[in-house]
Formats: C-alpha cells, structure tokens, sequence
C-alpha cells in the first residue's frame, strides 16, 4: 500500500521542486508543458523509490523470474494510469488542484508511445501490469522504436501515414542503463578454428551494433512491486567514424551509422522488398540477442556461474514467432561461449522457452528466406540447421518414408525457415490463446507436433487489465460499481460476479444507462473537438474498432450499413433506431485491399451525410489514428462491440474483453474469445449470427462455395455490389472499388471469391442487427444485458491469465512469499 511519506504535501512540494530545478520557473508561472512534466517526473520520484525498494527484495530472495518477449507492447500513457496504480489518484488531483495544474489537460502533453501497434502488443502490456500487480517477477523485453507504425490522417477519404515521432521530446518515464550495452553481430562468415584441440566454429569479418537498454517501470495496482520494461536501442560502436570524417566522406559516414540505427528507428517496416524484410530480419535477431545477453550476465550475476541451472531461475516467454530467434541465440551462447554439449543446450533451452501463437492463418506464421537468413545471421543458420536435422531425425522415426509430412514439419525446408517449427520443436510449452484457438492447433495447424508431444499443447484464453480499461477508462463506472457492490472487485475482478444480484434492480439500471449516456456524451465532445464531426449522443453506437483487415470483415460491416442506406432511400415508410457506426484501425501501408476497404468506409460515410433523410437514420463515422487514448473514451461509450471475424480466423481477441467490461453487447461470431464470452454471459447476452468455425472448415475444405450464387439470388447483395461500380459511391469511370466487387464474387489474381465468406454470413448478419435494434428500443431490457456483460467480465481479467501461465507454464512465486 501507499507510505504515508508520499501524502498531498509531498506530491505539491515535490513539484514544486521539480519545477524549479527542471525548468527554473515557480509552478505558477510554468507553462502547462512544464507543469505536465514537473507532475510527471513526481510521480516518477516516487516510483523509482518502490522500484529500488522490489529490486533489492528481488536480489535478496533470488526469485525465478519470467521474461516476456515481444515486438509490441503498446502500453498507452502512462501518466493517469501509474498514479492510479500508485494508489494515490485522489491525493494527486487535490494536489494537482491546489497547484493550479489541470490534470486532464495534462495528460494530452504526454506522447503515445509507439511501441505497438494491436492486440498483440496491447496484451502484452496487460500481461506486465498483471504480473506486476500479482508481485511476480517479471520483465518484459522489446525495442525502443523511435517512430511508431506510422500517424493516420485521413485525407480525401484515404489513409495517409505520417511519421509518428513519439520520441522527439524525450520519454519522461524512461532510464537510461548504458552499463548494461551489449554487442550484437550481423553478416560476416564463419570459420572453424582449432582451439586447445578442438575445432570450433568462429564468426568474423561481422558488423556490430550496439544494443543500448532503457528500462520503463511498470508499477503494480496498490505499488507491492515494481518490474521494468526493457527497450533496447540500436546505436553504431562509434557515434561517427573519424577516418571517414577526416577524409572528408561524410555521406559513407552517416550511412554506415544509419545502417546500424535504423534497426530500431520503426515499427514494423514494410516488407514488400528484400531490404524490408532483411530490416525485420534483424530487428528479431537484435532484440532476441540483446535479451538473451543481458539474461545470462544478470543471472551470473545474482545465481552464479552454472549456467545448466538456467532454467531453475529463468522463464522465457515468446509472444508470436517475431522473437523466436532467441532459441538458437541461446544456444549459440551456450556452445560458443560456454562450451556447452549440443545436447545440454538443447536440454536448457526447451526447459526454459515457451511459446504463445496468435494465429491460425497459414500466411501469417512467419518464415524467412533461407538466402536473406543465411547471409544476415550466418552462425545463426547453422545452429538452425543443425536443430532441423535433429528434428528430422526425431520425425523419420514417428513417420518413416512420409517425406511430404516431415517437410511440413521441419525448420528448414523448400528454401526457407520456419519460425513456428522451431518454435513447436524447442518450447516446453505451447499454447493458443483461447479454447477454441489451442484446439485448432490441436487438430490443424500443428496437428503432427501435437501427436508427437500432446502434452506440451493447451489454451489459456487471453484477458485484459481492468485496472486500465475499466477503473482508468471509465472512472464513472467504477465509482457507481463501487457504491452497489463495494470495491473488492479492485483487487479481484472476478468479485464483478457480485453485480449479477443487481441486474434487475431498476434503480441500478438506470444510473447505469446515465453513465453510457454521459461516456457517449464525452465521446461525442471529443470527436467535435478533433473530427469536426457531430455525432447524436442518442443513437446506438455501433462499434469496430481493430486492426483493418480481410478476416476481420470491416467489409462485411460496412455493406451492411450500404443495405440499410437503400431500405431508408426505397422505402418512405421505413424507420429504425438512429445508429451511428464507428470505425477505428490502421491498415499496413502495403496492404492495398484493407486500405481500399477503408476507403469504402469513408465514401459510404459521405453517401449517407449527403442524403437528407438517411442522415437523420444513419451515420458513420471512421475514428482517425486510434490509439490506447482515443480507445479510452471510444469504449466505454460503445453500445455494440463488432467481433464479426470469419469463424476459426481470429485467435482471440482482446477488444471484444474491453467493450464487454464496460457493458457494451457483442455482435460477433463463435469466434475466439467470443466462445468463452457466451458461456459467460449466456446465449440471451450476446448476438451471434454466422457459421461456426467447423462449418467454415467444411466449406473451404469442400471448395463447394459460390459467392456468385448468392449475389445472383439475393436482390439487396446484387444492389449492394452493383453500388460498387454503377457510380452511386464515386464516378463508375473511375473505378475505385471495382477490385472489391471483383474479389466477392469472381474472385481475384487466383483467389477464390469471397474467401471470408462476407456474402455466405451476410443475411445472418443483417438479422442479427436487426435483432439488435429492436432490444435496444427496450432500454430497460439492454441495460440489463449490458451491465450482465459488465458483471461477467471479471473471468477475461488478465490476472486469471497470469495466474494460469504461472501455474502451468512458469511456477514463479511472489516475492512475498519468499520474504515469509
């Protein structure tokens, strides 16, 4: 719990001092830039003294710890949120209002940090804050991006990335660490040398770039520990080349170190070239490196020189392939450095590795080019090379002659290496990310590695912090969740079952619905202020907020909005329910098909601002550059959640949890997570449409589907896909979306048509909306459904997720424990 030291007088005195030894200036006469910072930095102070406070009882007890790895962790601001965890927000505003400092204002100075760009990233931040939370020691390990994805705009109706320099006025939350910079080594050859009679294999003639750590703390709700997030930062050996320099070569001198810095100048760099995906190439290997590094000094530091102990002490956590290069860095360590057997390597790094997958779609498991990985990391290959004859001997002997079946399997195979298989291959555990993903798993995507080892494969479905999502991002919620059913679901989300005695406690509910109206209200303040758009705070509001992609099926949605456009446009006597749809989501620079989807979106949205009469029914709205803030207010405002991905497509999902938590209905299919969010909630709770995952299985493993017959059958989808090309959305000459109707029907470059199934799902889905429209006519019937979600949410607390990992994968025990 918070010390008493660090009261309302502490907190005003502290800023103060920081004002003026920062910036010289008394806090009155500070710019509200500089009072932004001086209140940051104070609630800095009083962090770094709880971390150093959770390090030294780290070191006391020489804890096991878990390090997670990720290429993302979006993590949000972090102003509102670690004061919060601090348990001490209310001595903050009365100090913030004795300053004059306006803490919402404030807030607005702080940069997004853009280290993440979806779910993956946003889970892995949950992840920190739980494991954190729960005392168990942890830290997470990423690079420290100097620009983020990219920052959207939309221009004309098209998205246009611009940089996103979240770092150009520094990270106020950061601590430089240069006493722990480490060497990591690209190109070059390797040679085999005979030393003290052996032959041993040697990389040379490599380029170096050097790993420099800063470490971020992540403070636990309540402050019982504090752990740290670690961004490594590329920086050439040398910050110029001084013969270069002398010689007058300056443009070779500033490529030379911009070829090393680079690596962590972006997020996700595009791929579509070979110097894109070399750049992701090492990006991978650059983190992987320096973490591995950094994991054996500090264990030689705190557990001493046996090194075969490593796993007694040591959990390694893989979010997705991107850092699964860490394995053979391991065991490159191990032989190289350490003079490790193969098999003792080998023995350590499956003990200490695990391995989390985010997907089931055979695209998106990662593989690399066997020259580009050759030649980039050349000690590297071997060492993958020789794992995969181990393998291949290991699966010559489960299925003798089956060339075809050990092929699919192996690391290396047809020129290139897989990431998954060497994943599957050196992790103790593996799991998916809700039960209906780790059964796809199971039975599909690495069905043989399961029949080889079945009990090295399970689920842990994925959660999410309510202490950002909930308690920071919807403080009106939290309160009234306080005033009815106490405040011991702070601690123990899972104590939200008690709301359930509340759910027709028409008193309740009504304060309830005040608080979706007012959370409505801000959202539709805060579009005005930064859209210029207005929005009727007493329409439903539908929301799809994700990444934009096909499986994702925006598509889907917004042809849906087309149908209703034409029922109001045909028919005078037609009337709805006002509803206004929002979009949020990036598309990747290079995916051409997600960004003309985003351009339908927008070129409906002005269809229907165009239309007298549809105007008053329909709006829809795309949310620019959403991000962890914009989301912050977009949720809790949300009347309906979207989670309509083809079933057996999405992994999980996490937004689904968010909007759930803060008493918005799901709209999706049997889907990820959603399965679990309908056991929870109970079929009367939610809105499913569509096919199940089995069926979808069904009909791609037929290849029976024709998307023409349906557009020929059906007079509302051949009226919709027409609108595409007749001129009714831009002028037919131009012929914007004209790939987009070629691809639902005829299918397009090879491709079936529409390969997720938007038409086969489309008349379930309008149903369901329909459905939707009419409950939420009854407000006393949706505000019980919305606020059963809410009271449901505490199973998707990414604190039971934790605690399953810990108790099945990593065993880690919190420091009090060790302490008693």
């Amino acid at each position: 719990m918070t010390q008493m030291k660090y009261d309302k007088q502490w907190i005003c005195a502290t800023i103060e001092r920081n004002c003026m030894t920062n910036f010289g200036y008394p806090i009155a006469q500070a710019t509200d830039a500089q009072k932004y910072r001086a209140l940051a930095l104070t609630v800095k102070d009083q962090i770094m003294e709880l971390f150093a406070l959770s390090r030294g009882r780290r070191e006391q007890v020489k804890a096991r710890k878990v390090y997670y790895l990720s290429m993302e962790f979006l993590i949000g601001r972090l102003l509102s949120n670690n004061m919060l965890n601090l348990n001490n927000l209310e001595q903050y505003q009365q100090a913030c209002g004795e300053l004059g400092i306006d803490l919402a204002a404030s807030e607005d100075f702080e940069p997004e940090p853009g280290l993440g760009n979806g779910g993956l990233g946003r889970l892995a931040a949950c992840f920190m804050d739980s494991l954190t939370s729960l005392s168990l020691p942890a830290m997470g390990c990423t690079i420290r991006y100097e620009l983020g994805l990219f920052r959207q705009k939309i221009v004309d109706g098209q998205q246009v990335e611009m940089p996103d320099n979240w770092l150009i006025g520094g990270n106020i939350w950061e601590v430089c660490v240069p006493e722990d910079t480490v060497e990591v080594h690209f190109y070059g050859r390797v040679e085999q040398v005979e030393e003290n009679g052996r032959v041993r294999p040697r990389h040379v003639g490599y380029s170096t770039v050097l790993a420099v750590p800063y470490d971020v703390p992540v403070v636990g709700y309540g402050a019982a520990q504090v752990n740290r997030l670690r961004l490594w930062s590329a920086k050439a050996p040398e910050a110029i080349d001084m013969r270069l320099f002398n010689e007058g070569d300056y443009t070779r001198m500033m490529d030379e170190r911009d070829l090393a810095e680079v690596i962590s100048k972006v997020l996700y760099p595009e791929d579509r070239h070979n110097q894109g995906k070399e750049l992701r190439l090492r990006q991978q290997y650059f983190l992987s490196s320096a973490t591995m590094q950094y994991i054996i000094a500090d264990f030689r530091r705190n557990y001493g020189d046996d090194l075969h102990r490593l796993p007694d002490y040591v959990a390694i956590q893989i979010n997705d392939t991107h850092p699964a290069l860490s394995i053979p860095e391991l065991m490159r360590i191990l032989l190289d450095d350490y003079d490790f057997s193969w098999e003792d390597a080998m023995d350590v790094c499956k003990r200490t590795f695990s391995y989390t997958n985010h997907t089931v779609l055979a695209e998106a498991l990662e593989r690399w080019g066997v020259d580009i990985f050759k030649t980039t990391l050349p000690r590297i290959y071997e060492i993958v090379c020789a794992l995969n004859e181990t393998l291949c001997r290991k699966l010559w002997n489960y299925f003798p002659g089956q060339w075809d079946r050990i092929a699919h399997m192996a690391v290396v195979a047809y020129d290139q290496v897989h990431m998954a298989n060497l994943c599957c291959l050196m992790s103790g555990a593996v799991n998916g990310v809700s039960k209906l993903h780790a059964e796809i798993l199971k039975k599909d995507t690495f069905r043989d590695f399961y029949l080889i080892e079945p009990e090295k494969y399970f689920g842990i479905t994925n959660g999410i912090t309510h202490r950002r999502w909930l308690m920071d991002a919807n403080p009106a919620l939290s309160a009234l969740l306080d005033e009815t059913i106490g405040q011991a679901w702070r601690r123990d989300p899972q104590r939200l079952s008690d709301l359930t005695a509340h759910a027709d406690d028409k008193a309740f509910l009504e304060q309830f619905r005040r608080v979706k109206t007012d959370n409505k209200i801000r959202l539709s303040n805060y579009l005005l202020a930064h859209q210029g758009e207005m929005v009727d705070p007493e329409s439903i509001y539908d929301v799809q907020a994700k990444r934009i992609h096909e499986y994702k099926r925006q598509l889907m949605n917004i042809l849906h909005v087309m149908y209703l456009y034409n029922r109001i446009c045909d028919d005078a006597n037609f009337t709805m329910t006002p509803k206004t749809y929002f979009f949020g989501g990036k598309a990747a620079p290079g995916y051409v098909r997600a960004k003309l989807i985003l351009q339908l979106i927008t070129h409906v949205a002005a269809l229907i601002a165009r239309h007298p009469r549809a105007s008053r029914m329909l709006k829809v709205v795309f949310l620019e550059n959403y991000c962890v803030s914009n989301a912050e207010i977009l949720i809790p405002a949300a009347d309906v959640s979207e989670q309509i991905s083809t079933a057996g497509k999405e992994a999980s999902g996490t937004g689904n949890m968010k909007f759930m938590m803060n008493g918005a209905l799901t709209c999706g299919t049997l889907d990820g997570a959603n399965v679990e969010i309908t056991q929870c909630v109970g079929r009367n709770n939610i809105y499913l449409f569509g096919l199940t995952a089995e069926e979808v299985s069904g009909i791609y493993s037929h290849g029976n589907y024709r998307a023409g017959e349906i557009f020929e059958s059906d007079p509302a989808i051949r009226r919709i896909m027409e609108q595409l090309i007749d001129g009714t959305l831009c002028p037919p000459e131009s012929k914007l979306f004209s790939e987009l109707y070629h691809y639902l029907i005829f299918g397009y470059q090879h491709q079936i048509a529409d390969p997720y199934l938007c038409l086969r799902d489309f008349d379930s889905y309008r149903t369901i909306q329909a459905k939707i429209s009419q409950d939420y006519a009854n407000q006393a019937l949706w505000s019980r459904k919305a606020a059963l979600n809410t009271a449901c949410s505490g199973y998707f607390s990414s604190d039971r997720t934790i605690g399953e990992y810990n108790d099945r994968i990593w065993k880690l025990k919190p420091i009090e424990a060790y302490l008693k």
